[in-house]
């Protein structure tokens, strides 16, 4: 016999479930799966990491399918030189990319002889490793591994390719609310070098911060649901790691 009060109450269960998921998502914590290797060493294909929404406030990006019910951004909280952070890109609103902030509004940025500068200071780097192999796409490419360390003291891992690496670039001057990007690839990462496409981030299109890998796998070894290649594609030595 059909109980209506029992599928009533379901359907109120499962609207409840519907509503917490996205207030959670969209004010809270948010999932993102990194689908390219313009991060790496740093963040690898297969990765999936938690984006922090509360983190600099909140803009119609913040919320699924970037819906039009207010402008601006409330409760802005300036993000910091360094920060890994996920963004609409510029040219279509919609496509969300991962990458390092290196220009706050105002900066100057310029690459000379494959050395970044901000402000006309060169960022210091010093040298790693050269002998390291990184995915671009699909194949491996052989860098040289720095650590670099931003005017703010902010310490992270970037490579760049041996043979031909991006040299010399015109002075990026990085307008008022907008926000200059970087891939910790630098040579395999279509960011804020490349004005068509990516250019200068608005601050309103900004996503959020990652903050930790919760999953990793490698889909190269098998997908998840090849459960016998589990050994060798599931990374459990990235699993809960703090994205710096």
């Amino acid at each position: 016999m059909f109980n209506k009060n029992f599928l009533i109450e379901n359907i109120k269960t499962l609207f409840y479930a519907l509503v917490i998921a996205i207030v959670i998502r969209s004010l809270i914590i948010q999932p993102f799966y990194i689908p390219s290797s313009s991060m790496e060493p740093n963040l690898l294909v297969g990765d999936r990491l938690f984006v922090t929404k509360y983190s600099y406030g909140y803009s119609k990006h913040s919320f699924p399918f970037s819906p039009p019910i207010f402008k601006g951004r409330f409760l802005f909280s300036e993000p910091n030189r360094g920060d890994v952070i996920v963004f609409k890109t510029p040219a279509d609103n919609r496509t969300d990319y991962i990458k390092r902030l290196i220009g706050l509004p105002g900066d100057k940025i310029q690459f000379i002889d494959s050395n970044l500068y901000i402000n006309n200071s060169e960022v210091l780097k010093s040298r790693l490793s050269s002998n390291d192999k990184i995915f671009c796409g699909k194949r491996k490419i052989d860098v040289f591994t720095f650590e670099e360390v931003l005017p703010n003291k902010k310490k992270y891992i970037s490579v760049y390719l041996k043979d031909f690496p991006f040299q010399n670039s015109n002075i990026f001057n990085v307008p008022k609310d907008h926000y200059f990007f970087l891939g910790d690839n630098r040579d395999c990462s279509k960011d804020s070098r490349f004005l068509s496409s990516v250019g200068y981030v608005h601050k309103d299109n900004i996503v959020g911060k990652a903050q930790f890998i919760f999953f990793s796998s490698d889909k190269s070894i098998g997908s998840l649901f090849s459960f016998w290649k589990w050994n060798k594609s599931i990374r459990i030595n990235r699993f809960f790691k703090k994205i710096d």
